[in-house]
């Protein structure tokens, strides 16, 4: 194989926005099939590609996953039924590489890990946050000792995105509360249903690479619903999760869409060892910051660190995130054409899935402290629910 035959299922802004120019941008990708179970945003996206003639449009998941003019699906659903998806693809005979968050329930992690275990083939979550530039930066702080142990570490995203809450079921256009009135059969997205500590993996993900780590047990918390910011959103404004890592350093990760935010200044991250402190910009014009106590310094002091990576290609810029979507095309591309796994493994993936799922569950609870599984083989599996 030198080339991977694409699947594009779920055509909303995100596939049509970045998905279906990257692949078509980046060597070794041919886009064959494109579905979504409303047609009328089908036109749209094959109006996006290449060679269109020859692309074959979907309304039926199961069609899509039936035609053997497709390797590997591009799964850029959102949805609670995403992690089944995912996992009926690669049952299905096709590589998955998946939008975040993995999945939103314990039951479909097990399922994705024991597909990607029975089938050999590859799934890779396309998680863009890992390969910011700063994020190896920090990585190798923490790898040389510069930072002593680690022992707290924080991350947050804070998305206001209101406009997406709502879909018109009939056309597929997204709005925000002050569209209800013209869209009277509009329904609430994913965005809106699910417990907003669900989107986790844009903080887990980076800070767990640059811990080397994986988090054993969390408890969560919510503010109450619906949002107060805005009434007509049935999800809290914010959830808050606090976990411990299996090297015993703590993490608070926190997320919300609802409540309003400075544009741009999402995400916010910081590191805290016994001899050090590394913080990220908490918005324009505030610059990201370190502290060594070794060093005899102060106060906190500027950095140069940045989103984009220094060592990137021509290709990659521009591709969004900061120049990250490309390496998760990439990295999945390379791992599908020599027939292995990513570096990104569906271990690591479901590390990232599995404690936020269990953080909306500890916020059920009344805040109960929760396990979170091991997914990786000879791991007492018995923690969590049973594969």
């Amino acid at each position: 194989m030198d080339e991977i035959r694409v699947g594009i299922a779920g055509l909303g802004p995100r596939a049509v926005g970045t998905w279906i120019p990257l692949l078509q941008r980046i060597p070794g990708y041919r886009i064959t099939a494109i579905c979504d179970p409303i047609q009328a945003l089908h036109d749209r996206a094959l109006a996006l590609l290449d060679g269109r003639g020859s692309v074959r449009a979907y309304r039926g998941y199961d069609d899509l996953l039936a035609d053997p003019r497709v390797d590997a699906v591009a799964l850029t659903v959102r949805s609670e039924r995403q992690g089944a998806l995912a996992a009926q693809a690669l049952e299905a005979g096709k590589h998955v590489h998946a939008e975040v968050p993995a999945a939103h329930s314990l039951a479909d992690c097990w399922r994705i890990v024991l597909a990607v275990e029975r089938t050999g083939l590859t799934y890779q979550l396309a998680e863009q946050t890992r390969y910011w530039g700063f994020v190896d930066a920090w990585r190798e702080l923490v790898a040389s000792g510069r930072l002593g142990q680690i022992t707290w570490c924080e991350g947050q995203y804070f998305h206001h995105v209101v406009t997406g809450m709502f879909q018109d079921p009939h056309t597929g256009e997204t709005f925000g509360p002050e569209g209800l009135a013209a869209h009277p059969d509009a329904q609430p997205t994913w965005t809106q249903r699910m417990p907003p500590i669900h989107y986790l993996p844009h903080e887990l993900s980076p800070m767990l690479k640059v811990l080397d780590d994986r988090v054993t047990e969390v408890v969560g918390m919510s503010t109450d619903a619906p949002s107060a910011a805005h009434p007509e959103i049935v999800q809290p404004d914010v959830q808050v999760a606090l976990m411990r890592t299996e090297k015993g350093a703590l993490l608070r990760m926190a997320t919300s869409f609802a409540q309003p935010h400075p544009d741009g200044a999402w995400h916010w991250y910081q590191v805290t060892g016994t001899r050090g402190r590394v913080e990220w910009s908490r918005g324009r014009g505030d610059p990201p910051k370190f502290w060594f106590a070794d060093a005899g310094m102060q106060d906190l002091a500027p950095a140069d660190w940045s989103y984009e990576r220094g060592d990137a290609p021509a290709e990659a810029r521009g591709s969004g995130h900061g120049d990250a979507d490309y390496y998760t095309h990439v990295a999945f591309r390379d791992a599908v054409l020599a027939g292995r796994q990513s570096e990104f493994d569906v271990y690591q993936a479901m590390d990232t899935a599995a404690p936020a799922i269990l953080a909306a569950e500890s916020i059920a609870r009344g805040s109960e402290l929760v396990r979170v599984p091991d997914f990786r083989p000879g791991a007492d599996r018995r923690c969590g629910e049973e594969p």
